[in-house]
């Protein structure tokens, strides 16, 4: 289901006004149907991660579902890997290097996911500035793999991804998710956790991998606990 005005405006903690204003002035996708603007949700996320605007956790009571547990962060982390000093002589070297990095089952055409990448940094840029971009297609990466998946990439040399910040980046965080939903849930945990300034911290010094599944934690404990509140808070208004 498409969400409303008064939904992204709860969503992200805003007046209907300004969702609107950041519509014509900043880009937030949208379509206007029948009068009114709809947006995506998976196109929501990907923007306000990029634009740094943090997620009201109500966003996370609709996502999170009994029937399609998502591992946590941490988790995902681990499964999909933490790589150092990766190497990199260009934009394309670089996504050519994630591609390789990433724990594919066998059979995965790698050649078309690469272009596949390539083609959605073509369209527009995927860097979220601080140096961090999140290389991903249009449409959610659906592949043949049991649970969700997070890579962190680290590269030897800073690449221009025409940030809107202008710094080079030389962070890449790229999801690989079983479902549409899964991929929602998870990308929701990254944006969330790239807003706390210890995890954000530890991943643009290129902390060691249990430094960073650390902060991953402490981060999740924190959102659990504020998902718990959230509950009981609407339990009470029942």
């Amino acid at each position: 289901m498409q969400l409303t005005v008064r939904d992204v405006g709860r969503f992200l903690g805003v007046s209907e006004g300004t969702i609107t204003r950041w519509i014509k002035q900043r880009g937030l996708p949208a379509q206007h149907v029948g009068g009114q603007y709809r947006f995506n949700r998976a196109e929501l996320l990907e923007w306000a991660t990029a634009n740094q605007i943090k997620v009201s956790l109500k966003m996370f009571d609709h996502l999170e579902t009994d029937d399609e547990p998502v591992p946590s962060l941490v988790e995902a982390l681990q499964a999909g890997g933490i790589f150092h000093r990766v190497p990199n002589g260009s934009k394309d070297g670089a996504l050519r290097a994630l591609v390789q990095a990433l724990p594919l089952p066998d059979g995965v055409d790698r050649e078309l996911l690469l272009r596949l990448f390539l083609a959605r940094e073509a369209s527009a840029t995927t860097a979220i500035g601080d140096g961090i971009a999140l290389p991903h297609v249009r449409n959610p990466i659906v592949l043949h793999v049991d649970s969700p998946l997070v890579t962190l990439c680290f590269l030897e040399r800073p690449v221009d991804f025409g940030a809107l910040d202008g710094v080079p980046v030389q962070i890449l965080f790229s999801l690989i998710c079983p479902t549409m939903r899964s991929h929602l849930q998870m990308l929701s945990r990254l944006s969330y956790a790239l807003h706390d300034q210890g995890f954000k911290a530890a991943v643009r010094k290129h902390g060691q991998r249990e430094e960073i599944l650390r902060e991953a934690r402490r981060v999740e404990a924190g959102l659990a606990a504020g998902l718990t509140e959230s509950s009981a808070r609407g339990a009470g208004h029942d």
